[in-house]
């Protein structure tokens, strides 16, 4: 596909943690889900340009560059863009509140859906203590997080030629290692306390790069994943239905849609989107 009116539309669309600038943005494939679908609603949830990494040397390829080009066409043509700041997008906190032309850029939004529920949109770093309580532990991690990442660029180029689904060792790893398995449970259960504390009904964030869709406490949990690691994003459809789309492996193929997530009895009126509290 090349051209939004070939998209598949949809109600709204969720993609976080691009981190565009650094060597493990899978970029192309990026452009190609932005290609395939369309919304009037796009959330950015966060990381999308990575400025931690820019900061220790300049690395914008032209496909980088495509993705942001084919977000502000996307803008151009009608759809909202509302941009929600993360950690290593950090440099644009400065500036929540702004507004210009269809971008909206904040710290976090409440959402409202098709049949009339409220989802608290927020990235979700202010919920984990290593990058509130120690930065420059988080900065190392971020470098072997790096490193580990290059080990699986050759072996990805392998798998897409022979149309076999994208793999990440690292992702693979947060789920065998203990610790951060119960580090990601935790990190569910503060968010959607938070999502509790603005009186939603559920929380969408990014940040921990393991895309979820689950009912937490009578909350609705979403994560969007990321796109460095498990190639992942969220869209809600018309009638309100949330679906995790897995990319390439969705356009590759094909998976059976998720049964629906029933979410709780609206509270009030909804608006299409209202900064949160």
């Amino acid at each position: 596909m090349s051209d939004d009116d070939d998209a598949k539309q949809v109600r709204s669309i969720f993609i976080s943690d691009l981190h565009l600038g650094t060597r493990g943005a899978q970029a192309d494939l990026v452009l190609e889900f932005l290609r395939s679908y369309d919304a009037p609603q796009i959330y950015l949830v966060g990381d999308i340009i990575d400025g931690w990494r820019l900061k220790s040397g300049w690395y914008f390829p032209q496909a980088h560059n495509d993705v942001i080009q084919k977000l502000l066409r996307k803008v151009r043509k009608g759809s909202k863009l509302i941009y929600i700041t993360g950690n290593h997008d950090e440099f644009l906190r400065d500036f929540a509140g702004t507004q210009f032309g269809g971008i909206t850029l904040v710290d976090d939004v409440i959402h409202e859906t098709a049949d009339g529920k409220r989802l608290l949109i927020i990235h979700g770093d202010l919920f984990d203590l290593v990058v509130r309580n120690a930065k420059w532990l988080a900065l190392l991690g971020d470098w072997a997080y790096t490193v580990a990442l290059a080990s699986n660029t050759v072996v990805n180029k392998v798998r897409r030629l022979l149309h076999l689904p994208h793999w990440s060792l690292s992702a693979w790893a947060k789920l065998k290692v203990k610790n951060a398995v119960n580090y990601i449970g935790e990190f569910e259960t503060c968010l959607a306390a938070e999502a509790r504390r603005h009186g939603a009904d559920g929380v969408v964030c990014g940040h921990i790069h393991h895309a979820a869709h689950r009912q937490i406490d009578g909350l609705t949990y979403i994560n969007t994943g990321d796109w460095v690691e498990s190639c992942t994003a969220v869209v809600e459809h018309h009638d309100g239905r949330f679906e995790i789309i897995r990319w390439p492996q969705y356009r590759l193929k094909g998976e059976p849609l998720p049964a629906p997530v029933a979410l709780p009895a609206p509270r009030s009126e909804p608006a299409l989107v209202s900064e949160a509290a």
